[in-house]
């Protein structure tokens, strides 16, 4: 990173001893998915022991993206009638009702699940199912991945090899369908699945061949798939015909490709604790679509071998013997089915998707012991001993006991602590609890035997339940005076947002409180309860009224009426008679301080090892002698209570208030998040942060000058420590987070420094942009090109790039975690247009020369290159699941050196043992679309569809990079080529082996048939790019397009393949993933809001920013890109912004540091004003206004102003810089002459254009409202600019085993345990809890997942207690507005309103619309969803003409982004029909439902039950229209007659409401006959018997 060796060598001018490269350790985070992760094991891999072969891509904790992730995770839906295509994948649970009233115990009976195949590729995009909004939202990562990504989001087990034939039509990209049958004592469900290969997995046992004859295999040699070969992300699940209905849909048929032709079936033990015990057997049958992989791939099994090294083949005569088995297990499933009870309770159906079918936003790596352990069949037997492990841990840190806490001269408290707990974490604790607060120093005994501090409480002897824990006072050394002021300070400032503000102490901002926060006293909130609707307006704020243009600012961070900040104190600060003089150190004096009383009065303390007391100094005259009155108190709360009347109520009342807040508020957050806005606060004296600066020890420890930590140990120590047990793996993860976040912490104070000229260069003689810094044991340097290192791929701009490069390179080599390989712990920090790498030391570097120092690598683009055996076999290690292929280049003296890596890369043994790497820039193959300089390659040599794109494109570096993401899809893509062709040549083989049967004998035709089959995976092999000849494996070399690469003339060959398999790999990018990324927007499974979400929306199709303008090309060509101008909107204000950013980078690199605010608001004036003023003529603070006056000119200051080369900056100048590097970098012309144009062509924000260049570059704008269209005076000054943080990029991780307990309860869930997931994501969240802490985005899903789950299994009290929880922790985490904390408000709004709570539902519903007009302005599928659930909230608090509004404009949008014929659309006609209805308007509410049933009738048939009930609602509209009018007419007539019923205005219920809420959330309650459901078994079992008999005949041919 940053060619830290290069620096060294450039210090060697400056020291006599050697270079001083710095190298650190990574965390774990998975990155890439493993190929050899996919070994088969005898038994399930079901257990949390076994490793995944997933490894996230990309997703910084996507998560879940990811996800990452603003989607919702349980959709309850319908469409019954006819075959229902539902977005893939989904579970559809057919609930009875009895079970939902119970909570939803016992969900998941008979099991039905559909195949699953490429059905996005040829997806229709009208309408097909009522699905809503909430389907379709923000950055789910599960919906956007590439088509053959099944690992990267979706996967839950490790894929593994199969001798059976459903495992080869797995490969053949199938679903499994599976009916469950229990016990008549169970209740009866279906529960539709569209089940994944891994679900299967875990129900079945696998069997392990090791026979090396032909004869004995059931498949060819090897085939290894690389990865699992479904993808349930990528599937429809059809519902058959019958499904609630038994009227076909005819139209919905049209818009599937294929239907779900799989069948499995499991037998449930009657006991409930042994039904995962009961055999399951499956039959996957397949059919597959156009252009993917036909039915013949089912002849193809793989089966991956790790016992042995050598390639065996095998055949597959032995199909059929599976084929036989699909008659029995057929019957089977129809004989359980028959002995099923007749009667079946009324059901709900409900599906369950996205969140919980896709992969935690951090997933697991796999390691490499563990892996070759699985192949082990006494694993087998291990597994469930292992799971059991770790739920063991899991209940031994949820099991809670109470004990008393005893604090000196106070009254004893009841604590509930965990047995886990350490006694340090129990003292932190004490420290933030009300009673004991202010204490800082003391012991914890127990029997009056003192605790270790890093006991667990559980090995503690004679803790138990009720023990009496006594808080002992211990005496202070100054560490422990300087923390008791620290917190003491920290305790007076708990309610003050400052620190929030600027970035420091791990403090974020939090508004949840704001609306949830209630009246606390029992009395007060049942009388607010009971007259809530009468004392609160249910009005909206006029900004978040539809239609409204303005988009004011200040709402974005509320301040609560009439509050003011509680003062205590006015000052507390150090003495100017610190430190003390030797005689007083001999009476215990440690430090003094000045106190200034709210009374005024001046106090000067000493602090002492036996606590606080008064002194009788002042300011002039020093005298350390206990004043009067002579209190010496432990506690400097204790004395300042004694001595100050009004401290003691103030500091009493501040406690208050602080224990009233949640403990997510108070929480520091682990790694430090900035907000772009802020107020202008007062600057107020704080003794403790003086001290801090003025000492300056940033990085080291917090409280003693001069003790800096040894960071390269602590993480390779980390990383050292062994995992063997869950135990071991607890304390290795939670030691790594920690490790890095301080880390982290430190490097991006130190890299401010470095950009602040705080820190003393190496080489100070040079040139700034060369220098190198090295402090705290932490190595700095800049993104610049030094000693024109980086000169042949692109000089600065190169060197810059590079630093990312090797970031996302050091975490995937982090992620794969082989043992004994060691990668920099580093940081990449850009702060005020400078780059700088912050890294870690290897030990004994600076002792050695440049020359010694590499031992493996070149460090001079190629001219010398080294190879060592102990790096190849550690990397050798690592390249099967990094796809990087083993080769030979020429060293400098032309021999052969084998790399396993790219040549950039170097090795390096440290004084401590430890073999490094560094500078992993080439980790991942190179892009061949964008290329540095202009190459000789024939047109035949670029695929056509690049050239159709028009790359070859000029770019300014050598180092662009595909996306791992992209990588796996392709190699997928491969996979399914390879299969298909092998299965078409062995199915032709066997034919003609049929006809030449008699010739030849038996030995002779097995032979010949051996040869054969070994020519046809050879031929395979070749044509898809494998690197071996005998199985599929694809892999890159990474040298390729090094420019110092050399190869040896017998290599010519091998290179030109890899070259060109690079060139397919970029084809493939643009033909297939760009227009999946359309796709997935045309459907709405991704939503992007912002530019974060549209990033993260590319980057799981593999598709890299920089091709934003081809995305914006082919865009432009979608027959429906109307219903794409949200993207379209989002992907211009990108390559705006991101264009201006490069810009900005190279514009602050000029500034001198006085005049940063007065250029950074000149920069904001010229890309966002419509003004063309000059800057402020005030805007130097020390030129006279008056002496200007005087000389009546400003001439002096506006010649100052221009000297300066970012003054002379105009409007046009910025504008055409813009349009030339979004042209050049991302190939998209802005054919607008200004920004104006732009805006008003494209309908930008340019708020939403603010929010985004301040967060990408870290400015922090004052919180005040800016008037854009402003022509004669500019929108910012000086003052707007309140301050600039640092933007950093960091190596990340979590928690293995939480990440799979999540996993393994996606998979419940997808079975319709929903109980069991519950548990599962339960304890999930208890080890990221543990390893993370609460504020992480880990812990923010499982919260999630755990509220969604709560709210359908009826618990609405726990669903709101876990979705507020995950509301405040992406507001600290992620943002106040990021959009997922949007979607994580919309959700807490509808849970408020089903637990009674409605007008704080109303509040947090114009919240959440309120952020996503300043995000994504009023033009966006996500208001539609708002603006539906906010005027259904309205209908139900009975306002109905805002009511209207709102609704009518969420038709408007359903109609503009999902059609004006689509389900979605009838149901917002619908929704202003009843409110219509209810104001008595029967005209309009009978044309809005006339455009409804219109809608159904066109859509799903007549017999559908949306058709028929709106046709039922039709006809009661018309009789109350009929009412009504006779009404009027009897008025009119003055003839009333006493027959004639009074006309009935209907009031909405709030059941009917919420009713209606969870179906535009996507939650859809469908009552199930007995028949219905008989009718849907009869049907799926006829379908299945058809296609298995269609299949069979084929195979058997």
């Amino acid at each position: 990173m940053g060619n830290v060796f290069q620096c060294c060598q450039t210090l060697s001018k400056y020291f006599k001893f050697k270079d001083t490269p710095a190298l650190g350790g990574a965390e774990r985070s998975p990155l890439l998915s493993s190929d050899e992760s996919e070994c088969e094991s005898p038994s399930l891999p079901e257990y949390l022991e076994e490793d995944l072969s997933t490894v996230s891509s990309g997703l910084t904790n996507p998560a879940l993206e990811p996800e990452h992730f603003l989607f919702p995770d349980i959709i309850l839906s319908s469409n019954p009638g006819g075959d229902v295509t539902l977005v893939e994948p989904m579970v559809c649970l057919l609930v009875s009702e009895e079970d939902e009233e119970r909570g939803g115990d016992g969900v998941g009976v008979d099991e039905l699940a559909g195949g699953e195949g490429q059905a996005r590729n040829s997806r229709g995009y009208s309408e097909v199912e009522t699905q809503t909004e909430a389907e379709t939202q923000i950055g789910m990562g599960v919906q956007t991945q590439t088509e053959t990504q099944a690992e990267v989001q979706t996967q839950t087990e490790i894929p593994e090899c199969s001798n059976d034939i459903n495992e080869v039509n797995a490969v053949a990209t199938t679903g499994v369908t599976e009916l469950i049958d229990v016990d008549d004592r169970e209740k009866k469900q279906v529960v539709l699945e569209p089940h994944s290969e891994t679900d299967t997995k875990q129900k079945k046992k696998k069997k392990s061949k090791d026979s090396g004859s032909w004869s004995e295999m059931k498949a060819f040699a090897e085939l290894k798939p690389p990865l699992k070969v479904e993808k349930p992300h990528e599937f429809e699940v059809t519902l058959l015909n019958q499904t609630l209905q038994t009227a076909q849909d005819t139209k919905i048929k049209e818009e599937t490709e294929y239907q779900q032709h799989s069948l499995l079936t499991q037998e449930r033990e009657k006991d409930e604790k042994q039904h995962t015990e009961g055999a399951r057997t499956s039959v996957t049958l397949a059919e597959q679509k156009a252009n993917n992989v036909d039915g013949n791939t089912a002849a193809v099994e793989t089966h991956k071998r790790q016992g042995n090294g050598e390639a065996e083949d095998q055949t597959v005569n032995e199909m059929e013997e599976t084929n036989s088995e699909y008659g029995s297990d057929l019957q089977r499933v129809f004989k359980l089915e028959e002995e099923e009870g007749a009667e079946i309770k009324q059901m709900t159906m409900f599906l369950v998707d996205r969140l919980f079918l896709a992969a935690p936003q951090v997933k697991a790596p796999p390691s490499q012991t563990e892996e070759f352990a699985s192949a082990d069949p006494s694993q087998s037997e291990c597994d469930k001993g292992k799971q059991l492990s770790i739920r063991d841990i899991v209940d031994l840190q949820e099991t809670a006991f109470t004990v008393r806490i005893q604090p000196p001269g106070a009254e004893s408290f009841e604590l509930q602590v965990s047995g886990q707990m350490l006694v340090v974490e129990l003292q932190q604790v004490l420290m933030d609890h009300e009673v004991t607060c202010h204490r800082t120093c003391f012991s914890l005994q127990l029997g009056g035997t003192a605790l270790d501090s890093l006991a667990e409480l559980r090995s503690i002897q004679g803790i138990q339940d009720g023990a009496l824990i006594k808080v002992v006072e211990d005496s202070y050394s100054v560490r422990d005076a300087r923390l008791h002021l620290r917190h003491v300070r920290d305790l007076l400032r708990s309610l003050d947002p400052a620190d929030a503000y600027n970035g420091v102490n791990g403090s974020s901002l939090s508004y949840l409180s704001f609306y949830t926060k209630e009246d606390k006293d029992g009395e007060n909130a049942g009388k607010k309860r009971a007259s809530e609707k009468e004392s609160v307006d249910p009005s909206p704020p006029e900004y978040v009224l539809p239609g409204c243009k303005e988009r004011p600012l200040t709402p974005l961070q509320p301040v609560r009426g009439g509050w003011k900040p509680l003062q205590c104190l006015r000052v507390l600060t150090m003495s100017s008679w610190n430190p003390p003089p030797g005689n007083r150190k001999m009476h215990g004096d440690l430090m003094y301080l000045n106190v200034v009383t709210m009374e005024d009065k001046e106090l000067n303390i000493t602090s002492s090892t036996r606590g606080f007391y008064l002194n009788q100094s002042t300011a002039f005259n020093f005298n350390p002698k206990p004043a009067a009155p002579k209190i010496l108190c432990h506690s400097l709360v204790e004395l300042l209570n004694q001595v100050s009347p009004l401290f003691r109520k103030n500091f009493n009342a501040l406690q208050k208030k602080r224990v009233q807040q949640h403990p997510y508020e108070r929480i520091a957050a682990p790694l430090q998040v900035f907000t772009w806005v802020a107020p202008h606060g007062d600057h107020t004296l704080d003794c403790v942060r003086a001290e801090e600066n003025h000492t300056s020890r940033m990085g080291q420890d917090e409280h003693t000058a001069g003790q800096s930590r040894d960071w390269n140990e602590e993480l390779q120590g980390c990383r050292e420590l062994p995992r063997n047990s869950v135990q071991e793996r607890l304390h290795r993860e939670r030691s790594i987070f920690k490790t890095n976040s301080d880390f982290v912490a430190a490097a991006t104070r130190g890299a401010v420094a470095v950009v602040d000229g705080n820190i003393m260069p190496l080489n100070p003689g040079e040139s700034p942009h060369m220098q190198m810094f090295m402090w705290n044991n932490l190595f700095f340097s800049l993104g610049f090109d030094l000693s024109e290192h980086y000169r042949p791929l692109g000089g600065n701009t190169a060197a810059h790039a590079a630093a990312r490069c090797d970031l996302r390179g050091a975490q995937a080599y982090a992620s794969v975690d082989i043992d004994g390989l060691h990668t920099l712990g580093a940081a990449v920090v850009d702060y005020r247009g400078v780059r700088v790498i912050a890294q870690s030391i290897v030990p004994g570097i600076l002792e050695k020369n440049h020359e010694q120092c590499v031992v493996y690598g070149s460090n001079d683009n190629g001219k010398t290159v080294y190879t060592h055996p102990r790096f190849l076999e550690l990397l050798d290690k690592t390249s099967k699941p990094l796809r990087i292929q083993r080769h030979q280049v020429l060293d400098h003296n032309n021999s052969p050196a084998e790399l396993c890596s790219g040549i950039e890369t170097i090795g390096i043994l440290g004084n401590d043992g430890r073999p490094y790497i560094l500078d992993l820039l080439r980790t991942f193959p190179a892009d061949l679309n964008f290329q540095f300089s202009e190459t000789k390659e024939s047109k035949e040599e670029v695929p056509k569809e690049c050239q159709s794109f028009g790359y070859p494109q000029l770019h300014p570096h050598s180092l662009a990079s595909l996306r791992p993401e992209l990588i796996e899809a392709f190699v997928q893509h491969r996979y399914e080529l390879f299969v298909k062709m092998v299965s078409q040549k062995l199915s032709h083989l066997e034919e003609q082996s049929e006809e030449i049967t008699c010739e030849l004998s038996t030995g002779d035709r097995e032979n010949d048939m051996e040869l054969q089959r070994r020519n046809v995976i050879l031929k395979a092999c070749e044509a898809v790019g494998s690197v071996s000849d005998s199985s599929f494996d694809i892999r890159f070399n990474p040298n390729v397009c090094s420019p110092g690469a050399r190869f040896s003339p017998e290599c010519v060959d091998e290179v030109q393949r890899q070259r060109r398999l690079l060139w397919d790999a970029a084809a493939f990018l643009l033909s297939n993933q760009i227009p999946a990324v359309l796709r997935d927007c045309l459907d709405h499974t991704a939503v992007p809001m912002d530019g974060v979400t549209l990033k993260t929306v590319l980057h799981q199709r593999g598709v890299n920013v920089r091709y934003l303008g081809s995305v914006l090309s082919e865009m432009d060509k979608v027959e429906e890109r109307d219903r794409l101008s949200h993207v379209k909107r989002i992907a211009v204000s990108e390559v705006i912004i991101r264009s201006s950013k490069h810009i900005f980078k190279t514009y602050l690199q000029g500034v001198e540091p006085a005049a940063f605010s007065a250029a950074v608001s000149h920069f904001l004036n010229c890309l966002l004003s419509s003004s063309s003023c000059l800057p402020d003529s005030c805007s130097d603070e020390l030129l006279s206004r008056r002496r200007s006056r005087r000389r009546r000119s400003h001439g002096s200051r506006v010649a100052s102003l221009t000297d300066s080369v970012w003054a002379r900056l105009t409007s046009s100048e910025l504008w055409g810089r813009i349009r030339a590097e979004a042209r050049d970098y991302y190939h998209y012309t802005l054919d607008s002459e200004s920004i104006d144009e732009v805006i008003e062509k494209h309908g930008l924000q340019r708020i939403s254009l603010l929010r985004e260049i301040a967060i990408k570059t870290g400015i922090q704008v004052q919180l005040r409202e800016y008037a854009f269209e402003s022509r004669h005076r500019p929108v910012f000054s000086e003052e707007d600019v309140v301050n600039m943080f640092p933007v950093v990029n960091h190596l990340k991780s979590t928690s293995m085993d939480a990440t799979r307990l999540v996993q393994q309860a996606q998979v419940a869930v997808q079975q319709g345990l929903l109980r069991d997931g519950y548990e599962l994501i339960g304890q999930a969240l208890t080890l990221f809890n543990s390893v993370c802490g609460v504020l992480h985005e880990d812990v923010s899903m499982c919260l999630r997942l755990l509220g969604r789950l709560s709210y359908i299994l009826g618990e609405n009290a726990d669903a709101l207690s876990h979705q507020e929880k995950a509301v405040m922790s992406s507001e600290r985490v992620q943002g106040i507005d990021h959009p997922q904390t949007i979607q994580d408000y919309t959700f807490l709004a509808l849970y408020c309103f089903a637990g009674g709570r409605q007008l704080m539902s109303l509040q947090l519903l114009y919240r959440a619309r309120y952020l996503t007009l300043l995000v994504s302005g009023d033009d966006h599928p996500q208001i539609a969803l708002l603006d539906s659930m906010l005027g259904l909230v309205l209908h139900g608090l009975m306002e109905y003409e805002l009511s209207l509004k709102y609704l009518q404009n969420a038709l408007t949008l359903t109609s503009k982004y999902h059609g004006a014929t689509s389900v979605k659309c009838a149901h917002s006609h619908h929704l202003l029909a009843t409110v219509y209805e209810s104001k008595g308007e029967y005209r309009a509410a009978l044309q809005h439902e006339r455009e409804a049933y219109s809608i159904y009738k066109s859509q799903v048939g007549e017999n559908h039950n949306n058709t028929k009930e709106s046709s039922e609602y039709l006809r009661s509209l018309t009789q109350q229209a009929v009412i009504l009018q006779k009404a009027i007419n009897l008025i009119y007539s003055n003839t009333p007659s006493a027959s004639t019923p009074p006309p009935k205005f209907s009031t909405p219920s709030l059941s009917t409401i919420l009713q209606q809420l969870n179906l535009t959330c996507g939650i859809i309650l469908i009552p199930l006959s007995a028949k219905e459901i008989a009718d849907l078994k009869t049907e799926l079992k006829r379908k299945e018997k058809v296609n298995a008999d269609e299949l069979e005949n084929q195979l058997l041919k």
